[in-house]
C-alpha cells in the first residue's frame, strides 16, 4: 500500500496535463469564433460592396473602401488584414459576361454588379496548431441601379 507522502506530486502532475489540454480547446474555440466572425464579416462585405456599386459611379473607389469597413482609409477596421486590394469589382452584362470597357463603350450593357473578396488568409493563434488560412473567395451579384447617373447628370457616392 502507498502512502500519501508518495503521491504528493502526482495532483500537480494531473492538473498540468488536464490545464494543457482545457486551454488548447479553449483557445481554439476562441479562434473557431473569430474565424467565422470574418467570414461573417466578408459575406456582409460583398453584399455592402455590391449594393454600393450598383448605384455609385464606375470604378469608384468609394465602394471597395466602405465595403471592407474601411472609414474611408484602405485597410479594414473590423478585420485585420483586409484591404482594398481585395476587393474586385465588375460589371456584368444580361448573360453574366464581363463588360470589357463599363466606364465606355460598354456602359449600356451593364445589368449586373459583381463584388467579390479574393486571396484573403488568416493566421490562427491556437498555440501550436498555428497555420496560415487561404478563406475562399466571397462574391456578391445583384442587378444594377443608376451606376451614379440620374438621366443624364452624373451624381457622386
Amino acid at each position: 500500500m502507498t502512502s500519501m507522502r508518495n503521491q504528493r506530486g502526482t495532483t500537480v502532475v494531473e492538473f498540468a496535463v488536464v490545464a494543457a489540454v482545457f486551454f488548447a480547446v479553449l483557445f481554439g474555440l476562441i479562434d473557431f469564433s473569430r474565424l467565422y466572425f470574418d467570414v461573417a464579416a466578408m459575406d456582409e462585405a460583398t453584399r455592402r460592396g455590391a449594393r454600393l456599386a450598383a448605384v455609385c459611379p464606375i470604378n469608384d473607389p468609394y465602394v471597395a473602401q466602405t465595403a471592407i469597413f474601411g472609414n474611408g482609409g484602405n485597410q479594414s477596421v473590423l478585420i485585420p488584414g483586409l484591404g482594398t486590394q481585395h476587393v474586385a469589382m465588375q460589371y456584368l452584362d444580361i448573360d453574366g459576361d464581363v463588360v470589357a470597357d463599363p466606364a465606355g463603350a460598354g456602359y449600356g450593357s451593364i445589368r449586373y454588379v459583381r463584388v467579390s473578396i479574393q486571396n484573403f488568409q488568416v493566421q490562427t493563434f491556437i498555440p501550436g496548431f498555428q497555420k496560415l488560412i487561404t478563406l475562399p473567395s466571397f462574391q456578391t451579384t445583384i442587378p444594377s441601379e443608376s451606376l451614379g447617373r440620374v438621366g443624364t447628370a452624373d451624381i457622386a457616392c
